[in-house]
């Protein structure tokens, strides 16, 4: 869901000699006449967007905390892989990186080694890998944090 703001364009902007032509509305409504103002919209980060949550450059505190050495390995070169997650998942990545397109998307999501990632579960998307990845990984029963 997008945030939408009003933001001016200047592209009519009419001067008067003075260096302002303004309109005949006074306060905080007037604006130079000819001034169009258009919405934009902001996008969201995709991860707020997928509910994809992110802890970058995890500390060995934090790993051992969640017992990270215990979790399941799993290890891929260079491919493109199609995923869906059918539960929530929570990943380590120890080597290489991972681009993350949702499906519909045109935009990516790019995770580290050192990243410790959370997929939601229903989300489906293509994961990238341009060489050696190694990740460790738990599946989560819902509310399990």
């Amino acid at each position: 869901m997008a945030s939408v703001i009003m933001a001016p364009t200047f592209s009519s902007l009419s001067v008067s000699r003075n260096g302002r032509d303004w309109s005949e509305r006074s306060g905080a409504n007037a604006q130079p006449r000819g001034m169009k103002v258009k919405a934009m919209r902001v996008e969201k980060p995709l991860e707020e967007l997928y509910q994809v949550r992110v802890e970058r450059k995890v500390s060995q505190e934090r790993l051992a905390e969640l017992g990270v050495s215990r979790w399941s390995m799993w290890k891929t070169g260079k491919c493109k892989l199609p995923w869906d997650w059918q539960v929530d998942q929570l990943v380590y990545i120890e080597e290489g990186e991972v681009r993350v397109v949702p499906e519909g998307s045109q935009q990516y999501m790019q995770f580290v080694a050192g990243d410790l990632v959370r997929y939601p579960k229903w989300l489906e998307a293509d994961l990238w890998f341009n060489g050696p990845y190694q990740e460790r990984y738990s599946f989560r029963a819902y509310g399990d944090d």
